[in-house]
């Protein structure tokens, strides 16, 4: 019996049966197991408040130390930089759309409410247009969706593949190019992690270049550092790496390209300091 784990949201359970199709064979029995994470138990706190990478992972990995499970499938934007100790991605699954997604309105305009919890979002957001008034808004693809409606607001802004892969993508009124807006280094991925010395459970069904470019978006965000303040983000083309850290508010905002992550980190991070 392989045993998955993942988040019980309906998208995270849409992308575990997305790893168990690939993974099932003969003679292979599948078990999904729903596991509650912290990013989960409080919705109310912005991320910030409660450590904004790792929070839908790090009880995922503690069932997976444990022995709960044999491997856990996340979000790949969701997990933190650098792996933790004892455990590996073994394998992640063909990207697809990275992008972020405009909901509610097909462009910016002067003066919308726009809905996000993202401080990434926030500052590119307010980069584009600075008479914009972002709304925190946290909860599932539905919960946003729903929320956007009752608030009044004018848009939310979600990952493009969670809208796709839970056949939402009617709501998406507009795809930012990674140009204007630079997805979560790892956005449109999924992770396939396991225990370190079991990564031949999953490397049968993993994607080598999806590996190479989030890899790459993996090690520059480490590079700049985990305690950098400042939003960051990073995407990989499949030629260049791209890089950004920016204010908050969307006072500045610096994006650089290159081939090598600790090189580009390097300059970013002095630019954050």
């Amino acid at each position: 019996m392989l045993r998955i784990g993942s988040r019980g949201s309906r998208l995270a359970l849409t992308q575990a049966e997305l790893a168990a199709d690939r993974l099932r064979g003969p003679g292979i029995e599948i078990a999904l197991v729903p596991i509650t994470t912290a990013g989960d138990r409080d919705r109310t706190k912005p991320f910030g408040e409660i450590g904004e990478r790792g929070v839908f992972v790090k009880e995922l990995e503690e069932a997976l130390l444990d022995g709960r499970i044999d491997l856990a499938v996340h979000s790949a934007k969701d997990m933190t930089s650098t792996d933790t100790e004892g455990l590996v991605v073994g394998a992640y699954l063909p990207r697809e759309d990275p992008r972020d997604a405009l909901c509610g309105a097909s462009e910016i305009e002067p003066g919308m409410r726009i809905g996000t919890a993202s401080v990434r979002r926030r500052a590119q957001l307010l980069t584009l247009e600075p008479s914009l008034s972002i709304e925190p808004l946290r909860g599932n693809i539905d919960t946003r969706l729903r929320k956007r409606r009752e608030r009044g607001l004018d848009a939310v802004v979600l990952a493009a593949c969670g809208l796709d892969r839970l056949g939402l993508a009617e709501q998406i009124g507009h795809r930012f190019d990674p140009d204007v807006m630079l997805p979560e280094a790892g956005q449109g991925a999924l992770a396939l992690q396991v225990r370190a010395g079991e990564e031949e459970l999953v490397t049968a069904v993993g994607d080598e270049e999806t590996a190479r470019r989030v890899e790459a978006e993996r090690a520059v965000v480490a590079a700049i550092g985990g305690g950098c303040l400042a939003p960051i983000a990073a995407h990989h083309d499949g030629t260049t790496l791209t890089a950004l850290v920016a204010d908050p508010n969307g006072r500045w905002l610096e994006r650089r390209t290159g081939d090598d992550p600790v090189a580009l980190a390097s300059e970013l991070a002095a630019l954050a300091a």
